[in-house]
């Protein structure tokens, strides 16, 4: 039976070894998935809004595996949680659903290429020029740690931190207490399209 679901901002919804219990119908907010290596370094996969199928939730639940990432709750949550039987069930009777969930699925692996894609195949000012652009708020701001940054361009925090020095040299960004202030987004779009 589908119940209600909400779960606060940091709040962790999944861990790598856990069971899934269900499909999260999100309504609103966002999970933020990511892969923490045996080193500790992390890497943001992909970010789950409404709409949005969670492949690690998928995976669990067509393939009745454990989790093999950690989810986050990046805002607060609200949605609906489908048990997996009935996950189950509405994918092979639903036809409907299961469009819906396919085609979802099949935007995430789009989203996945892209993400190899990136770090096999672009250079890292433009991934961090991309990552800037993207978590930047209507202001100019991204509030993230230069750890966060390390994670989103899977790289290393110390050279995050090199490269956001070098960006605010050429007047690019500014570096803030409690993140980056984007000064120059034309260059940072003209870079994060450059892929050499």
């Amino acid at each position: 039976m589908i119940r209600q679901f909400s779960a606060p901002k940091g709040k962790v919804i999944f861990r790598p070894g856990q069971e899934c219990p269900g499909f999260i119908l999100l309504s609103r907010g966002t999970i933020r998935v990511t892969l923490t290596g045996p080193s500790g370094r992390e890497v943001v996969l992909y970010r789950v809004h409404p709409g949005d199928v969670c492949l690690q939730t998928f995976s669990c639940l067509v393939s009745d595996e454990l989790y093999g990432a950690d989810g986050l709750a990046e805002t607060e949550l609200e949605g609906e949680l489908v048990p997996a039987g009935d996950f189950r069930r509405r994918l092979a009777e639903d036809g409907p659903f299961r469009d819906r969930i396919m085609t979802s699925v099949a935007a995430r692996f789009v989203e996945y290429q892209h993400l190899v894609e990136d770090i096999a195949l672009t250079g890292f000012d433009a991934r961090l020029s991309k990552a800037l652009l993207r978590l930047a708020d209507a202001g100019g701001k991204v509030s993230a740690t230069h750890s966060d940054l390390a994670s989103e361009t899977a790289s290393g925090r110390a050279y995050v931190s090199r490269r956001l020095g070098d960006f605010a040299r050429r007047g690019l960004v500014r570096q803030l207490a409690d993140g980056v202030a984007i000064l120059d987004d034309e260059e940072l779009a003209r870079i994060a399209a450059d892929t050499r």
